[in-house]
């Protein structure tokens, strides 16, 4: 197995399947229903993480870089998954904890990824031009 293909998905896998369990059974937050709900939430949320950091493949950067433009799987629909997924995440972990400080931090990441959202939108849309439009209108966020 590659590498890259390690740090892009298995360690995200572990690492929050990792968190996920320890916050779920740890004695933190309320117990009952919005526990389960808040589970629910951060599982859809790491999933959508992995899935897009998978999808990406070799695209993936930390950085904003036009190697190839992804316009499959996940990314049909939405132009940053990894983003949309983290924050639902955090917000499952909020609920989870039933705790407002994973929530404040969800909220301050946010404009964050927005900026990094845009930085990477010019940057593909400088290499891409119309087609990364087109892709634009067909797809949220």
């Amino acid at each position: 197995m590659r590498l890259g293909a390690i740090w892009r998905v298995w360690f995200p896998l572990v690492a929050g399947g990792w968190s996920l369990w320890w916050v779920f059974a740890s004695d933190m937050g309320l117990r009952g229903p919005r526990r389960w709900a808040g589970l629910a939430l951060a599982v859809i949320g790491l999933a959508g993480v992995i899935v897009a950091r998978y999808t990406l493949g070799r695209s993936f950067s930390v950085t904003p870089q036009a190697r190839t433009l992804v316009t499959t799987g996940i990314y049909s629909r939405i132009r940053n998954p990894i983003y949309v997924s983290a924050e639902v995440f955090l917000i499952g972990i909020a609920i989870m904890l039933w705790n407002p400080v994973p929530l404040l931090l969800a909220l301050v990441v946010l404009p964050i990824q927005i900026w990094r959202a845009r930085s990477e939108a010019r940057v593909l849309e400088e290499k891409f031009g119309e087609e990364y439009r087109e892709y634009c209108r067909r797809t949220w966020f």
